[in-house]
């Protein structure tokens, strides 16, 4: 067995063991923490994880790919704050909307031009990407903040469904999910993702036409981006520039954390919905144990640790394992 299909074996195997250690942290918690299985928490880790979850369904398969995109939060930023100003302009709500998700969409299409046309690596790129969106939405409102929406909408951002403790996102997410789940493993754009993902000169030499495939998953990943700007936006009722700073990381560190390799080819959308739920239940137990938000994000980097080297530890440790078998 290959290197890679040893490694693609853990990682299928830790993807579904992210699923127990969910629900171990959540055990963990409630023993700890009186008011953590409570809907009213519940209700808080769905409504903290929406923007986070939204991403993910696009950049599974753009890591998948062997891709990266490090400037989602700006595009989510450059969006809200295009809502903000459109609406501010006197646009109608709805079409402040659409511009945000267009804005966020033309940004994905960007980033997937300059590396599939240009040759260029998506990680240069977007690291440009990131300071060139989050600059033009500075450069767009400036310090000032747009705060005054139609109560429908912003009720939708963290407002839940009835007397339920489920957000009012929360259909939205689920609809989501399902279409990008079975979009990845019942169709053949997912199936061409995970060919990409594992050889790209294979997958050319089968057919794929890798260019093409690779500017639909970028300029998807702006697309919901701007669905993630729209939802960032209502749920704190503020279009302003700084908005989801540092989202980008813990997007990635979920991703990773639910078993997707950052080498491409490997990953489930299972797993990445439970690596957003664990990465935002220990969000909020560490909240409600009143841990500081500094000691929170050297968690969030351990947690990203974690899921990168863990998995490559455990074949390590599996071949050294066989070879000691084999010499005894």
């Amino acid at each position: 067995m290959s290197k890679f299909a040893k490694l693609g074996s853990v990682r299928r195997s830790w993807d579904t063991a992210i699923i127990g250690l969910l629900l171990l942290v959540w055990v963990f918690a409630s023993l700890t923490t009186s008011n953590f299985l409570t809907p009213l928490n519940f209700s808080y880790i769905f409504s903290n994880t929406s923007e986070i979850m939204i991403i993910a369904f696009a950049m599974l398969f753009m890591i998948i790919l062997g891709e990266i995109d490090l400037s989602v939060a700006s595009i989510l930023a450059l969006g809200s704050s295009m809502l903000g100003w459109s609406y501010a302009k006197g646009a109608p709500i709805w079409m402040a909307i659409l511009i945000c998700i267009l804005v966020g969409t033309a940004c994905g299409f960007v980033n997937g031009f300059l590396v599939t046309k240009l040759g260029l690596g998506s990680l240069a790129v977007t690291i440009g990407t990131l300071a060139l969106y989050r600059g033009i939405a500075n450069g767009l409102l400036g310090e000032n903040t747009v705060n005054e929406f139609p109560e429908f909408w912003t009720s939708f951002g963290f407002d839940t469904i009835g007397k339920s403790f489920m957000p009012k996102t929360l259909p939205l997410i689920i609809i989501f999910g399902i279409l990008f789940g079975l979009l990845l493993h019942k169709t053949p754009f997912g199936r061409r993702t995970l060919a990409i993902g594992q050889s790209p000169e294979a997958a050319k030499f089968a057919g794929v036409n890798v260019v093409r495939h690779k500017m639909i998953v970028f300029t998807f990943t702006g697309f919901m981006s701007g669905v993630a700007g729209v939802i960032y936006t209502f749920r704190f009722s503020t279009a302003q520039a700084d908005n989801g700073v540092g989202l980008e990381l813990l997007v990635i560190s979920a991703i990773l954390l639910g078993g997707v390799s950052i080498f491409g080819g490997i990953g489930t959308m299972w797993g990445v919905v439970a690596g957003v739920l664990l990465a935002g239940s220990v969000e909020s137990w560490l909240t409600l144990q009143e841990i500081n938000a500094q000691w929170r994000t050297i968690v969030t980097g351990i947690l990203l640790l974690i899921s990168v080297a863990a998995p490559v530890l455990v074949q390590k440790g599996k071949a050294r394992r066989e070879l000691k078998a084999l010499k005894s």
